[in-house]
């Protein structure tokens, strides 16, 4: 009955986040709103604050870090302003990596502190640290290891779910090499679910299970990843593993007898216990050979990105079927570019299944369709394509100077030669579904960059905003869009880093004036 159907149909918006009194319909109706006022042509960017630093500079959501996280300071206010500082510490407690944890939703968390954001630090010594991201103050504590291996890297398996913390390769010293001792053991992972904390396991990777030639490992949505020397990539399923080999589940802050060695999971000097022992090769769900072992999931149904193994096919790259390895038609992208800087390729953040495929001066949204009359075979088409402003060309081979002598130039200008524009940074802005791309032009030692908001559906130029500052295209620069503020990062050399910040300023025409 018609009474029936309109139950179902609002049962089914409910479920996916459309009823009206939803906190996320309001989030989704601010943002668009935020969308409209940022792009609007009065509403410009204010540059608010410059700062220098002789440390790196990091940005997590609205907080500006400096002095290895020791100093945090807010950029959503007016002025940044300070929301902590801490003393000046050793370099025994150097933090290494940090992530930055947010409250999930819809569920009952431990402490209050949880359903605030906090920093996740990884320190030098090997100590994990949860942070408060607005005051600094240790919210928990957690030893890792002993001097056996080197935590260095944190990551999310799934993001705000489980992370995972890489070590630094195990590598023996050289006189332990020369007198043939062995090193069985590259890396160490210890893998945690987040908020409330809880410890899943740790395990090694050994070279006598999974080769000699290991270069690299991660963890990511559930897969293992591991890198060979001659461009190989293997996956394994991560979760399988984990049960399969698991010797004994072990949680945070309880004592444990393992290995004859007694103490408390987490605490100094026991650490965490290596309980995931992987005794044989683990099932193989996925090989592939790729140049620098660059490798790529995404899209629908799924493909890979790969460049053929060979170094003459560098910036060539195929789009696969990841059921069958099967290439897509057009699915072989090759921007020929001739650029000191390689061109860059990868699935689109939006989960629209796109690829974004950027060269020196063009941008192209692809798309992954079935082909008209076969429904087996998947082809590669362009969505759009944005291109930079190249009105005034400097790339003639042949010019007439004012007495009317022809010169003709013995060589061409590179595609991403700094006196034409070219894009440096495309980001995604996700909730307010906007591209966001640095292009810059640099004539002499002046370099200009303005930072440009694309439409993510159709790429049509929505606004752009001219970065004040100088931009060398030499040194290192960071540009974040983040809702109404954006922040520049640049690392000059000598280990000078600068921080510019600018804010949203909705003005009238009068106020123009």
């Amino acid at each position: 009955a018609p009474e029936a159907r309109n139950v179902c149909r609002l049962l089914s918006r409910r479920a996916h986040g459309f009823y009206t009194k939803d906190a996320g319909v309001a989030h989704r109706k601010n943002m668009a709103l935020l969308r409209k006022i940022i792009c609007q042509e009065s509403t410009k960017f204010k540059k608010v604050w410059t700062t220098h630093s002789a440390s790196p500079i990091a940005y997590e959501r609205g907080r500006i870090y400096f002095d290895n996280y020791q100093c945090c300071i807010s950029s959503i206010a007016q002025e940044p302003r300070i929301l902590y500082q801490k003393p000046k510490s050793p370099k025994s407690e150097k933090i290494e990596d940090a992530l930055l944890l947010e409250c999930p939703l819809g569920e009952m968390l431990p402490s209050p502190s949880d359903y605030k954001s906090s920093l996740v630090v990884l320190t030098a010594q090997n100590w994990l640290l949860r942070l408060s991201a607005d005051s600094g103050v240790i919210l928990e504590k957690i030893y890792l290891a002993g001097s056996c291996c080197k935590f260095r890297y944190l990551s999310w398996d799934t993001p705000q779910e489980i992370m995972v913390i890489k070590s630094a390769q195990n590598k023996l010293p050289a006189a332990a090499r020369q007198v043939g001792i062995q090193q069985s053991v590259l890396f160490y992972l210890a893998v945690f679910q987040v908020l409330p904390l809880s410890f899943i396991g740790m395990l090694e990777i050994n070279k006598k299970i999974f080769g000699n030639s290991v270069t690299d490992v991660a963890v990511s949505n559930g897969i293992l990843i591991v890198m060979y020397s001659m461009g190989l990539v293997r996956l394994y399923n991560f979760q399988a593993i984990s049960e399969q080999f698991m010797e004994q589940p072990f949680d945070l802050g309880y004592e444990f007898n393992w290995n004859g060695q007694v103490g408390i999971v987490g605490e100094y000097p026991f650490g965490l216990p290596c309980n995931i022992k992987i005794t044989d090769t683990p099932p193989l769900l996925f090989e592939v050979s790729s140049l620098e072992n660059a490798f790529q999931i995404g899209g629908y149904p799924w493909h890979y990105i790969i460049t053929p193994n060979k170094k003459k096919h560098k910036g060539v790259f195929h789009i696969c079927s990841l059921k069958d390895k099967a290439l897509a038609k057009n699915g072989i992208q090759d921007m020929k570019c001739c650029s000191l800087e390689p061109d860059w390729i990868y699935f689109h953040p939006d989960m629209s299944g796109r690829i974004i495929h950027v060269g020196p001066n063009l941008i192209k949204v692809l798309k992954i369709k079935e082909v008209e009359n076969n429904i087996t075979q998947m082809e590669i088409a362009e969505d759009f394509m944005i291109v930079a402003n190249r009105e005034n060309s400097v790339n003639s081979s042949v010019t007439v100077t004012a007495s009317g002598r022809v010169v003709k130039k013995r060589f061409n200008l590179l595609d991403d030669d700094p006196e034409q524009e070219t894009f440096k940074i495309v980001d995604y802005e996700d909730e307010l579904d906007l591209l966001s791309i640095v292009a810059v032009t640099q004539i002499g030692a002046d370099g200009r960059a303005h930072l440009d908001f694309h439409c993510n559906e159709n790429g049509i130029l929505l606004k752009s905003i001219p970065l004040l500052e100088s931009w060398d295209v030499t040194y290192s620069h960071e540009v974040y869009f983040d809702r109404d503020i954006v922040l520049h990062i640049e690392q000059k050399p000598n280990r000078r880093f600068s921080c510019y910040v600018y804010q949203m300023v909705c003005s009238t025409p009068k106020e123009e004036e």
